[in-house]
Parts: C-alpha cells; sequence; structure tokens
C-alpha cells in the first residue's frame, strides 16, 4: 500500500466563537514533519481553532463548509465503491484565547481522523484462482468542531493486496484498507484501567464487513462474509486471520467474528437500458 503518514500539509482556520462561527483566519503550511510552529498575524481575541493535515493530496476525502466552523466536515466523496485512502488524515480542534500583551504559545495536537484493516488469508492447498476483498460499514462524513462521525451512505471500500515476501510467508495473501471508523456504541466502550485506547467488548452484531471473493479452477466464485463485532476506532489498525479452502470458503477462529458462506456465488445480471 501506498499510504502517507507524516502530516504534508496542514490547513489552519481561526472561527469567531459568536454567532454563525464564521471563519476569521485560515493559513495553508506545508508541514513535511510530525511538528512545527508556526508564528501567526492575527488581531487579538477569542477563537475556536481548526486544523486538517494531508488533505491536500488525498483523492477520496474533501473539506466540506469550511467557512464556518461547526459545518466544517471531511466528507467521503459519494459512490458506491471507493478506493483505500492515500494519506493518513489528521484533525484538531483548540479554543484559543489572544490576550493583548501577553506572550502566548499553544500547541496543537493532530488525530488521526482515519484507520485501518488487514486480512491475512492462508491459501496454501486451496487451490483458487483469485481472491478479491471488500469492507463496509465505515463512516462517509466527519463533523471537525465537535468529533462526531456521520452514517449517511451505505458503501463497499476495495482493498488493496500487499506484497507479502513469498519466502517467509508461503501461501499467504493479505489484502488492506484504510478507512473512516465503523460505528461505535456504548456496549463497546469497557471502563476498565488502561492505556489502550483500542479495548472493547464485543457488540451483538456486526459493526462492519469483510467480503471475501474467492474464484475455483471451474470458473465459480465463493463468497464468504466476515462480520465483525468489534468497533474499528480512529487511529487503529485491526489484523484478521483466516484459512481458505478447497471449496474456496474462508473461515477464522478469532472469537468477535462471525462468518457466512455463499457457494457457487454469482452477480447479478446487468443490461443495457435503451434511452
Amino acid at each position: 500500500m501506498n499510504l502517507r503518514q507524516s502530516q504534508d500539509d496542514v490547513d489552519l482556520s481561526f472561527y469567531d466563537v459568536k454567532g454563525d462561527s464564521t471563519r476569521l483566519h485560515h493559513e495553508s503550511h506545508i508541514m513535511n514533519a510530525s511538528q512545527s510552529s508556526y508564528t501567526l498575524h492575527i488581531p487579538v481575541r477569542n477563537y475556536m481553532h481548526l486544523a486538517i493535515a494531508n488533505i491536500n493530496d488525498n483523492s477520496q476525502v474533501s473539506v466540506e463548509s469550511y467557512e464556518t466552523c461547526h459545518n466544517a466536515r471531511l466528507f467521503l466523496h459519494a459512490r458506491d465503491t471507493v478506493e483505500s485512502l492515500n494519506t493518513g488524515l489528521f484533525t484538531a480542534r483548540l479554543p484559543i484565547d489572544m490576550q493583548e500583551g501577553v506572550d502566548q504559545k499553544f500547541n496543537v495536537s493532530l488525530f488521526m481522523a482515519g484507520c485501518a484493516n488487514a486480512l491475512v488469508l492462508d491459501t496454501l492447498g486451496s487451490k483458487i484462482k483469485d481472491l478479491k476483498v471488500y469492507a463496509t460499514g465505515f463512516a462517509d462524513s466527519f463533523s471537525i468542531a465537535d468529533s462526531t462521525w456521520h452514517y449517511d451512505h451505505s458503501y463497499v471500500v476495495r482493498t488493496q493486496k500487499v506484497q507479502l515476501d513469498p519466502e517467509e510467508n508461503s501461501g499467504l495473501m493479505c489484502f488492506a484498507a484504510v478507512t473512516f471508523p465503523s460505528k461505535d456504541i456504548p456496549e463497546t466502550k469497557t471502563v476498565i484501567e488502561t492505556t489502550d485506547p483500542f479495548v472493547s467488548e464485543d457488540a451483538e452484531d456486526a459493526l462492519w464487513q469483510l467480503h471475501i471473493y474467492a474464484t475455483l479452477p471451474n470458473g465459480s466464485v465463493t463468497k464468504t462474509v466476515f462480520g465483525i463485532k468489534q468497533p474499528l476506532r480512529p487511529g487503529q489498525v485491526k489484523v484478521i486471520r483466516a484459512t481458505v479452502y478447497d471449496d474456496g470458503s474462508s473461515h477464522t477462529h478469532v472469537p468477535y467474528v462471525g462468518a457466512s458462506v455463499t457457494l457457487d456465488w454469482n452477480t447479478g445480471n446487468s443490461h443495457e437500458i435503451e434511452m
């Protein structure tokens, strides 16, 4: 996969904290580092600051309604099937009260907006001809000011095949995707003493899915759907291992993953409509 995770570009906006929260000042910088300092020349007043990193070259995501603070959001271009995100997106928000005649320094921490999943399949001895993997069940937009995810449009993500060393990983295939996070429900948020932000209980139903299509030597296709009952959260990478059998079905021993298999699966009919 070709994913840039360092902060290459950063977009800084400063908003009025009263009325319709319009943008009062805007700057864009090429950062090319994990951190950087900027000198600002703006009027002394109280601001709400929003920052976005790595948005310039992300072909799947754009910024909408950026002129007002509470409407600004990252928006995934709505299609039935999308590609994996090609940059690691970061956002930040910070109230900034600038005061007259006072030296002030503001540290703005950028947090990842995206996450990643990988499916490692053991195909040794399965005799399959081809494998395709898709992921679904993720957010399509993110409100930056209040850190809220939205799930208005259903879509699938085409995973990318990761090249593995054949000598060290005989029979293994890996498919990965960088996406927005899945849904998260209160039942998965375990309250325990831990520094791991990704510890969670299983949800009752699947929160996101992996669709695996295996083409057999006779040309038939077996479809396996993995339903994952643990959330995929911002900044998280979740790896699932499974085995592919002779009939093309995929099976996993991961306890929070359910599976359904359709043998001899066929796509729906398609035809041209005369206009």
